[in-house]
């Protein structure tokens, strides 16, 4: 009898493109596992869409509620942990999530928690990565760009490397076609670590 597949949740807060890799990769059987959820905090994200269309659960967990009511944002992240744990994850991943957790999310969640950035280690933190890079390309300060994945720590993007992905800049490149190149180096980069982070978590069990 073949081993149960291992379970994925996706966090998203955008259109969801590197959502739909791992529903590409898991279809066609590139990938070996199964998206049990995904979560968006904004309920516009078409990654919620994307999931519909792929017949996966969705989840729509906004922090509004929350502040509205005066509530902490420590206890959004601890709600959101527990409701992660009751799906039983192997391994939850951010991809384009929108929000830092405290170690009242990390601290509570069951499973490892993996993050993909725009940017290289130790460069250009936060949600505008991409341009940052290109900015910083044309006023000399780099000479390449690329992408990471990490785990998740309470410290913006500073989790130990999982794997990274160099991105070249060409002079003559639009700030869309740097972006495009990017985008298609994080969903390679993306599949691969998730298949890396598996295996390990296979060899565990």
């Amino acid at each position: 009898m073949s081993a149960p597949s291992n379970r994925i949740i996706v966090l998203i807060s955008g259109g969801g493109t590197n959502l739909q890799a791992l529903i590409d990769a898991i279809a066609s059987g590139d990938l070996t596992a199964v998206i049990a959820l995904v979560i968006a905090n904004r309920k516009a994200a078409y990654g919620l869409t994307r999931a519909d269309i792929a017949g996966i659960p969705t989840h729509y967990a906004p922090l509004k509620p929350y502040t509205d009511a005066g509530r902490s944002r420590e206890a959004y992240d601890a709600d959101l942990a527990r409701a992660i744990n009751a799906h039983q994850p192997d391994l939850v991943v951010l991809a384009g999530w929108m929000h830092i957790f405290t170690p009242a999310f990390l601290d509570t969640v069951s499973a490892r928690v993996i993050n993909l950035h725009p940017a290289l280690p130790g460069m250009f933190p936060g949600a505008h990565g991409i341009r940052d890079q290109y900015d910083a390309f044309q006023r000399g300060e780099i000479v390449y760009g690329g992408c990471m994945v990490h785990d998740v720590i309470a410290a913006l993007d500073a989790g130990q490397v999982i794997g990274q992905s160099i991105v070249p800049i060409a002079d003559d490149d639009s700030f869309e076609a740097f972006a495009e190149r990017l985008h298609a180096a994080e969903r390679l980069l993306l599949l691969a670590c998730v298949r890396q982070v598996l295996a390990s978590h296979r060899g565990t069990l």
